[in-house]
């Protein structure tokens, strides 16, 4: 009996972490360091500090990159016309130049100014502060990196820390003058679920209000680990708990950049732990862009 227990608990766990990826200790510190950094630049230069925290992550291995370890460096930024201090190490070429910086704050700042001052990145400027998955694209369209994955694997990493969390810090607050004006939401069903579509400045919250739900139910039938988890206009919200597998015809699924396992869940209503097991995927996988994942 002591011995199918266990077996009993470790399926659970591992079952479990399907829905999510592990957490790491010295991603949590990380960001646990520079999250206050992120914000003064969110509100310096307009960039979500979801996204200036998940870069960093990314691009310093969490800080504990040679980059980072030797030349402050935390975003991977190539010299190009860079005149100070220097480190060479292998990336596109067997021996690029990356910027050397005195202090891990100056490579922040280098990278707020990198971002805001230079015309390639201008259209990113236009996009809703709030909305890090369309940052995380476009950062992809721009070239800041050559890795055709890297905007999955910014969403992968600012849903598993929520790091969406800091964006709020300057979001765009409602005049205590102007009523919040309560919008008829239509139903809509599809793949035999029953589901609304997110409005502009939209939160679950909101949604309970306006049809009578409980903000933990639909909180737990999307998925999602809190109630203050991002919502963008146009997203799938379902009233009732996902399926197992996709309704047929839907087979298939071709990875586009951008979409996270919980995005695709919500395209075809399946849950994501069961979107994982199907693929054989545990919860640190990043969906790669063109590969085809598997719904039923």
């Amino acid at each position: 009996m002591k011995r199918y227990l266990i077996l009993t608990i470790c399926l659970f766990i591992s079952v479990s972490s399907f829905a999510k990826g592990r957490r790491f200790a010295t991603y949590e510190a990380y960001v646990h360091q520079y999250s206050d950094l992120a914000v003064v630049h969110m509100k310096k230069y307009k960039i979500p500090a979801s996204i200036t925290l998940a870069q960093g992550l990314l691009e310093s291995g969490a800080g504990k990159g040679r980059l980072a370890r030797e030349g402050n460096n935390h975003f991977g930024i190539k010299c190009h016309e860079w005149t100070d201090a220097k480190i060479y190490q292998k990336d596109d070429g067997p021996n690029d130049c990356f910027r050397v910086y005195k202090r891990v704050d100056d490579s922040y700042d280098d990278h707020s100014k990198f971002l805001a001052e230079r015309q390639r990145y201008a259209m990113l400027f236009s996009l809703n502060p709030r909305d890090y998955q369309a940052w995380a694209k476009g950062l992809k369209q721009c070239g800041y990196a050559t890795d055709p994955n890297y905007a999955n694997k910014l969403i992968k990493l600012i849903e598993d820390y929520e790091l969406y969390r800091f964006d709020e810090k300057n979001a765009r607050r409602t005049s205590p003058n102007i009523q919040y004006e309560k919008h008829i939401r239509q139903p809509y069903k599809d793949h035999d679920l029953i589901y609304v579509v997110a409005l502009e400045d939209d939160s679950f919250d909101k949604i309970a209000r306006d049809l009578g739900f409980k903000v933990k139910d639909l909180v737990k039938w999307n998925e999602v680990p809190k109630a203050d988890f991002p919502l963008f206009k146009g997203d799938i919200v379902y009233l009732e708990k996902k399926k197992k597998k996709a309704e047929k015809p839907f087979l298939e699924h071709r990875v586009q950049a951008g979409e996270s396992m919980h995005k695709i869940s919500q395209m075809y209503g399946i849950q994501v732990k069961r979107l994982y097991k199907l693929n054989h995927k545990d919860g640190d996988y990043v969906p790669e862009e063109d590969e085809v994942l598997r719904l039923r």
